[in-house]
């Protein structure tokens, strides 16, 4: 026992010497949530706030007119300026071409006029159904993007004009046929009047129950970017494993009566201490640090214990996997690209950087054998979704299976070169 609290002083002084890589291992992380959480937070809060410079170039000066530009309005979006009237669409699409306006609409001249024509031939139709049925002008407005807009943000604001633009057309439409048929009617007869939506969207979070939390950007990101944290400290721990190899200490440890499982488990106790205490000042920081900024607090789901065993067995595999870059790599260099490049790979396929959602089926499927994924769903399970230490047994059980690969490895190859 006494060779085993030495090991663990001589892996404990080791890693504290090592001061730049210490605060790296609890800042970078920490500083990382609290961006990410920070941006995807406040990411919708500044469309809202920031109002986008639109420009409308009015050439029908009539009711449809109006009434879209009233619409516009109604969604808060805007920022509205109106060209004057000898403004052409070619000098409304060179102004937003050059970035002075996010958007430009151009109401083409007799828009009004045109429907009102159509629709009063339609409606007479219906009454006399004699001949070809008439069918309406098609109104096209036209809408000039700035070419900086990125894809994702101008298909949700292409959406959002196209709504804005069904609710004028059923306004216009229905205000339209009441004038038709009241000039046609014998007796007077009033507006038809219906509410501006007919079917409404309530989107909700899926729960269990009304008890369940709903979920928020730092429930998302503390515990991806805590993923991350817990296997970026691989660069760390293989590196130590090097260096205590070309500086000639692992030799005369292993010279001494000492088996080589005392060495592993003196390099778990120290760095499972590390990944743990990473793991606590990031949910301590969004149960009180993040709030400050504004941001919701961190809830801890209802099942505590299951977040241990989901952080011990994430801390394992990452130690595991440290260890067996260790044995295998040859420098310090080696050790530090192979782990961080590797990292972030098995980040991406985990789901941290993209949400595994948007990927092909076949990828998703690739992503699947991530460990990361595999802790990063099972605090998913515990802090989104409310569950309990039943859901998590599957990831927990991969998580350790890995660590213990990884573990059996490390010394396969250990023997291996002893014998060489």
């Amino acid at each position: 026992m006494r060779k085993l609290l030495t090991l663990i002083q001589k892996d404990f002084l080791l890693l504290i010497r090592d001061k730049a890589g210490l605060a790296l291992l609890y800042l970078m992380p920490i500083a990382l949530v609290a961006l990410m959480a920070y941006l995807q937070n406040d990411t919708f809060k500044a469309i809202l706030d920031n109002k986008m410079a639109l420009v409308v170039l009015d050439q029908d000066r009539d009711s449809v007119g109006s009434t879209i530009v009233s619409s516009l309005k109604q969604t808060e979006l805007f920022n509205i300026s109106y060209a004057t009237a000898n403004t052409t669409p070619q000098e409304v699409e060179t102004d937003v071409a050059k970035g002075k306006y996010q958007l430009g609409i151009v109401i083409p001249a007799k828009t009004t006029e045109n429907l009102r024509k159509g629709i009063g031939e339609s409606v007479q139709y219906t009454f006399q159904p004699e001949g070809e049925p008439t069918v309406a002008q098609t109104a096209r407005l036209t809408i000039f993007v700035d070419p900086t807009t990125k894809n994702s943000f101008l298909a949700s604001l292409t959406s959002t004009m196209r709504e804005r633009l069904a609710t004028v057309q059923t306004q216009i439409l229905l205000k339209e046929v009441s004038q038709q048929i009241q000039a046609m009617s014998p007796m007077p007869i009033g507006d038809v009047v219906l509410p501006e939506k007919l079917i409404e969207l309530d989107e909700r979070t899926a729960r269990m129950d009304s008890s369940r939390l709903i979920p928020n950007a730092v429930q998302h990101n503390i515990p991806a970017w805590g993923m991350f944290a817990v296997f970026f400290i691989v660069v760390s721990l293989a590196s130590n494993i090097i260096r205590e190899r070309e500086e000639g200490s692992y030799l005369r440890l292993r010279t001494m009566p000492l088996p080589y499982s005392f060495y592993l488990i003196s390099k778990v106790i120290v760095y499972l201490c590390i990944c743990l205490t990473q793991i606590a000042l990031m949910g301590l920081m969004g149960r009180f640090v993040l709030p400050l900024l504004g941001l919701p607090a961190l809830h801890f789901g209802n099942s505590h214990l299951g977040l241990l065993l989901v952080s011990l067995s994430a801390s394992l595999a990452a130690i595991g996997y440290g260890t067996a870059i260790g044995q295998v790599a040859r420098t310090a260099q080696q050790a530090s690209i192979f782990g961080s490049i590797s990292v972030v790979i098995l980040s991406a396929l985990g789901g941290i950087w993209i949400p595994m959602f948007v990927m092909p089926h076949t990828m998703q499927l690739v992503c699947r054998l991530s460990p990361l994924n595999w802790g990063l769903t099972a605090y998913y399970n515990l802090l989104l979704r409310g569950d309990g230490i039943a859901s998590i047994v599957p990831q927990c059980a991969a998580l350790l299976t890995f660590a213990t690969i990884c573990f059996a490895f490390a010394v396969w190859h250990e023997r291996v070169k002893v014998r060489e």
